[in-house]
């Protein structure tokens, strides 16, 4: 079995991590998607050629798809999802996979969706609890989603929201944890500072011209964060080869 540092060490390059993420098929369902990219080889394909550091998928995809990816992009599996059809009050994200399953399929970490401030809060926490003591126990580094969720949640976008965030992914022990850009350098560099060691990466969110997300892209790391896990802005692109680069250049320097 590999030490946690081993599989970091395959996720963060060079103290970056750029993350291609297609757990969007049970996130959102098929309006995310065209006919070249509802083909889940199609973005498998740009997760091995594009120098990823990690590739962020559910556990049906991996299963299904593991000849196309294994030995090419390093698999963070998703451990928990939901669909976008229930009332997004509730804001709750249940578990779908487990560690054993993650590890067995060769992943490098673990990715889990929290909803801080959800009415159903109380549980995530618990569950994710378990998960992060497996984890450590087969040494696989923990990636949380989280996000401000649910009816007591005002502004889930606010500084204020996503450094609280930012702050319970740390506060549970998370390695890296991915928060939606709070919309400003400023404000990113305190949702950085909040996070303390735990290293934090930005969604990329829904699709933009490329000018205006590669900015986007640019005002991240100005923050101080270490990356990115892009999807849309990626697989959505007329050319996602050379939007790739592009975000690497930023990225990686």
């Amino acid at each position: 079995m590999k030490s946690k540092s081993s599989h970091l060490g395959k996720l963060v390059r060079n103290g970056k991590v750029l993350i291609l993420a297609m757990d969007q098929g049970m996130e959102h369902g098929p309006k995310d998607f065209d006919e070249r990219n509802i083909n889940p080889e199609y973005v498998i394909d740009i997760a091995c050629k594009g120098g990823f550091t990690g590739f962020a998928i559910q556990k049906g995809i991996a299963k299904h798809y593991k000849e196309n990816y294994s030995g090419k992009v390093p698999l963070v599996l998703k451990l928990n999802g939901k669909t976008n059809i229930a009332p997004k009050d509730e804001a709750y994200s249940p578990p779908i996979a487990s560690v054993k399953e993650a590890a067995a399929l060769g992943a490098d970490a673990v990715g889990y969706t929290i909803y801080v401030g959800s009415p159903r809060e109380a549980e995530m926490f618990r569950e994710f609890g378990k998960i992060q003591e497996e984890a450590d126990d087969y040494g696989l580094p923990t990636v949380v989603w989280a996000y401000p969720r649910g009816k007591y949640v005002p502004d889930e976008k606010s500084v204020e929201m996503v450094s609280y965030a930012a702050r319970v992914a740390l506060e549970l022990g998370a390695d890296i944890v991915k928060i939606n850009y709070p919309g400003s350098v400023d404000g990113m560099r305190k949702v950085v500072a909040a996070a303390g060691r735990t290293k934090v990466i930005s969604a990329g969110g829904s699709k933009q011209p490329d000018a205006e997300f590669l900015q986007k892209v640019r005002d991240i790391m100005a923050g101080g964060a270490c990356g990115l896990a892009v999807g849309r802005n990626v697989w959505q692109n007329e050319n996602p080869m050379k939007i790739t680069q592009e975000i690497k250049k930023i990225v990686f320097g």
